[in-house]
């Protein structure tokens, strides 16, 4: 083997060698961060269904998303309903569904097309029943506390400190 050679095998090496460490450095540190999907639901089947039938009747799902990833070409105008229920009560979400204007409960920056209709008019039971499901829909507490971090910094430039 050649001088030339033997250098060039030596660079490759290397580059390989490099690689696979920092591979493994990023398997190590993906486990360590990885905590799984931080949604979950506390709803029986039962709910669950009957929830999902309203929500699919009354067409949420042209402008909400529920227990998906936001998709960047479909966006979503108005805000994912994935952990909603850490955020709000069952009491608050039926208040916000049987108002007559649910903006004078939660003011909308959006355009009026995708402002929150009211759903006054929906059976009592069938409020209800969204409630319920609403309330249901949880974020893990590690989640929501880095969420809030984030947030907090992102708005303010300041560290954190619950």
């Amino acid at each position: 083997m050649k001088s030339g050679e033997k250098i060039v095998f030596v660079v490759i090496a290397i580059v390989v060698i490099g690689f696979m460490g920092r591979n493994l450095w990023r398997l190590n540190t993906i486990q360590e961060v990885d905590k799984g999907i931080p949604y979950f639901s506390t709803a029986s089947a039962t709910l669950e269904r009957a929830a999902t039938d309203i929500y699919r009747q009354q067409n949420c799902k042209s402008c909400h998303s529920l227990w998906t990833v936001r998709d960047l070409i479909k966006a979503v105008p108005a805000p994912i309903l994935d952990g909603m229920g850490s955020l709000r009560s069952e009491d608050w979400f039926y208040q916000y569904f049987s108002a007559s204007n649910p903006q004078a409960i939660l003011p909308s920056r959006l355009k009026k097309e995708y402002q929150m209709p009211s759903y006054a008019q929906l059976p009592e039971n069938e409020r209800r029943l969204l409630a319920r499901y609403m309330a249901s829909l949880k974020v893990k507490d590690w989640y929501l506390e880095e969420t809030r971090k984030a947030e907090h910094e992102m708005l303010t430039g300041h560290e954190y400190r619950p």
